[in-house]
């Protein structure tokens, strides 16, 4: 029972409660702001989670978008693809599109930059899970709720690294 009440431990579970607070108010902020814009929510968790996944930095993240989006594109190319086959060569020409487009990802994926093949199914996702029109503003309006998801992924990993920074540092003084 002692080991509850020791400073050591009042101050974990501070430093537990303060960063809850943070997550929680960044996660109920980014909710209220896409569903307030009419955005995916879906959409903008994708790119939080993919800041956490594929390296907490800003080059990373600059990496991490650049592949969703070019899987967002991907998607288009699919779609086109399959428009343009399905009525030659009926349902078969959705597959035969993916895979097309799957094989030439895999040579795609060989360049450094373009390499994280996760990625590039994200996008695929955003893409087929929001179902835009095929009009570029749509399209182009996907990348709205992404940015933002990274902006708000950003802004809670700062705030809980200056919850863990302010600890540290009280706890040297």
């Amino acid at each position: 029972m002692e080991e509850w009440r020791s400073p050591h431990k009042k101050e974990v579970q501070m430093k537990t409660f303060l960063t809850s607070l943070v997550m929680g108010f960044w996660g109920a902020l980014a909710v209220f702001v896409s569903t307030a814009l009419g955005w995916h929510t879906w959409v903008l968790f994708i790119a939080w989670v993919s800041y956490y996944l594929f390296g907490k930095n800003l080059k990373s993240s600059a990496n991490s978008f650049l592949v969703i989006l070019l899987g967002i594109l991907m998607g288009v190319v699919i779609r086109l693809g399959a428009g343009w086959l399905v009525p030659i060569i009926g349902k078969v020409g959705f597959p035969l599109t993916v895979f097309v487009c799957i094989a030439v990802l895999n040579y795609i994926a060989q360049i450094k930059l373009l390499g994280n093949l996760p990625g590039w199914f994200l996008g695929l996702i955003i893409f087929f899970g929001a179902h835009p029109t095929m009009k570029p503003l749509p399209i182009l309006e996907l990348l709205i709720p992404v940015i933002a998801g990274f902006a708000f992924a950003i802004l809670n990993d700062t705030g809980v690294k200056f919850i863990h920074h302010y600890n540290l540092t009280k706890e040297k003084n």
